[in-house]
């Protein structure tokens, strides 16, 4: 990347997450002990700790989501925007959820509309989680006794990685050497710090499937988005008073993220981060972002959080600035609502409402 060199972040938790990036399940340049392995399934991704989660403003590796307002706009129906779609089927969908936020049907969309659909998508995204939860865990629990212990887990993410589950499975029972190299140990020490964390009272050593869910998820539960915001605030706070100032928020790493290359990118997103952090995630306004105002700002069921959020999605494309949305209006700033590389189509917009 071109501009300032930058990194990823070294902490315990961040390494982990990188490692088991949803859409990529990267390993690590010199994880030997990895190589050469069985593919991955698809399933078998599941039972990974995802780095992106949906409808949540804050990824677990301290990034901005940058898909967070398409994410509570169109939620579900998020995939079938994209640059290939047909256009006209894509202002069809369109007017169909504008139809569907204008709840007292004025033909206008007012912050509280906008609050009301954001909180909808994001209890639809939640309830999405739920239903894979489901199945990942029947993935690590097939005795089907309701319980998974770390052991269990473990056997089953070093499969993940192209291991013999039986082999390794037998040398976890005799307490024998896995010979891992240092970093696909570091992500297993990690991942069992995260999954203790998750067992809540009684503290069983135990894993049930809702306690699984956090584990995947920490969205879910108020215990472990503390606790991811409490490992957000490790690897950012450089003084080590557990707040966190501006400078250190935007000295985070990019990263390997699509599309981000050039100094022009690179300040961008500097200035994105720091637009976030004194404008939202700054709650008292006094340069000082502590643990509690981050934790609110990255709980997706605030419903504070939902009308700012609103408020600022409406302004973005309030032209007329009566504070609400018409639908010429989402129209015309489709991309920003989508991502898709739509057409202006305010000029036909009666022709479809």
């Amino acid at each position: 990347m071109a501009g300032k060199s930058r990194h990823f972040l070294t902490g315990n938790i961040t390494t982990c997450l990188l490692l088991l990036a949803a859409h990529a399940c990267a390993r690590p340049a010199n994880m030997s002990a990895l190589k050469d392995k069985a593919p991955v399934s698809k399933d078998e991704n599941e039972i990974l700790p995802p780095d992106h989660l949906n409808a949540v403003k804050m990824e677990l590796d301290g990034h901005l989501n940058k898909d967070f307002q398409k994410e509570v706009f169109l939620g579900k129906e998020m995939e079938e925007f994209d640059e290939d779609s047909e256009p006209r089927r894509n202002r069809k969908k369109l007017v169909e959820i504008f139809a569907k936020v204008d709840f007292n049907k004025d033909r206008s969309v007012s912050a509280k509309e906008m609050q009301r659909w954001i909180m909808e998508k994001t209890e639809e995204h939640f309830q999405e989680a739920t239903k894979e939860n489901k199945n990942s865990f029947h993935a690590v629990d097939p005795d089907g006794d309701g319980h998974v212990t770390w052991d269990e887990y473990r056997a089953k993410f070093l499969a993940s990685k192209g291991f013999e589950e039986k082999d390794v499975a037998e040398k976890i029972k005799n307490n024998e050497d896995l010979k891992l190299d240092e970093e696909t140990q570091e992500v297993l020490e990690s991942l069992k710090d995260r999954w203790f964390q998750a067992d809540t009272n009684p503290v069983d050593q135990l894993l049930n499937e809702q306690e699984f869910l956090s584990f995947l998820h920490p969205e879910h539960s108020r215990g472990m988005l503390r606790y991811m915001v409490k490992e957000i605030v490790r690897d950012l706070d450089q003084d080590g008073d557990k707040k966190l100032t501006l400078s250190e928020f935007i000295s985070l790493p990019v990263g390997t993220v699509d599309n981000q290359q050039g100094q022009d990118i690179d300040d961008d997103w500097v200035r994105e981060r720091k637009k976030e952090f004194q404008e939202v995630i700054d709650a008292d306004r006094n340069g000082i972002v502590t643990m509690e105002e981050l934790e609110e700002y990255m709980d997706p069921m605030n419903e504070h959080n939902a009308l700012n959020e609103a408020r600022q999605m409406i302004a973005v494309a309030d032209e007329n600035q009566n504070r609400s949305l018409e639908l010429d209006e989402i129209l015309k700033y489709s991309e920003y609502f989508t991502g898709s590389k739509l057409m202006d189509y305010a000029r036909n917009v009666h022709e479809e409402f």
